[in-house]
């Protein structure tokens, strides 16, 4: 039987993507070039693990959380259920009544926000998560929750209560999301970060195999 396709879900990288206001942008190099006379092509690449599409660690706001590299997988893997949200406010617990948890533990939120680039300014206004509806996702039995915004709490947080309310329920973050080209549904979510121990971050490349 001919496997279903994927469906990329991940922000392209490159010098041009909008990094958060102080984060490292990600750039590259050429450290061997076949132009030049080496055997191979080989680069080096320079950014905050946080540019583009990401699983954040709760190492990232807890400095007693797990590192990207001690995470349990399963979270960033199985069925999902990619759901229509608000694109002007926070997402409360209305919101997420449709959701199954039973049966898709895993949530994308689709929001419409397009990802963010150098220009113009990354954007401080975007859909994040409320409290409330981070208690609900505990409550619910959440396994990880995706938003095709930059973070799960809005621009000018410093105490991040939806990050630390997911943390401590053991829910995995993936932010920056690309979602407007998927209809709600469930699907079969990959989104694996790298094996990187004590970072606070790491970029995946996720992507959704429809199930209906």
């Amino acid at each position: 039987m001919k496997a279903r396709r994927l469906i990329d879900i991940s922000q392209p990288v490159s010098p041009q993507t909008g990094a958060w206001p102080g984060d490292i942008p990600f750039s590259y190099r050429w450290t061997w070039s076949m132009e030049t006379g080496a055997a191979c092509n080989v680069s080096a690449v320079t950014a905050s693990p946080h540019v583009g599409t990401h699983a954040d660690a709760p190492l990232h706001f807890d400095p007693q959380g797990p590192g990207i590299g001690e995470v349990e997988l399963e979270c960033y893997a199985g069925p999902c259920w990619v759901l229509e949200g608000p694109t002007d406010r926070l997402i409360e617990p209305a919101d997420l009544v449709s959701w199954d948890a039973e049966g898709f533990p895993r949530l994308l939120v689709r929001t419409r926000h397009a990802p963010p680039d150098v220009t113009p300014p990354f954007p401080e206004s975007f859909v994040a998560l409320s409290p409330e509806a981070a208690e609900t996702l505990a409550q619910r039995g959440a396994l990880l929750i995706g938003l095709d915004t930059p973070s799960m709490d809005p621009f000018h947080s410093k105490d991040l209560p939806a990050h630390k309310r997911l943390a401590a329920a053991r829910i995995a973050i993936l932010e920056n999301l690309v979602l407007g080209h998927v209809p709600p549904g469930p699907y079969e979510l990959l989104a694996l970060p790298l094996r990187w121990p004590g970072l606070d971050a790491s970029p995946v490349r996720a992507a959704l195999r429809p199930l209906s």
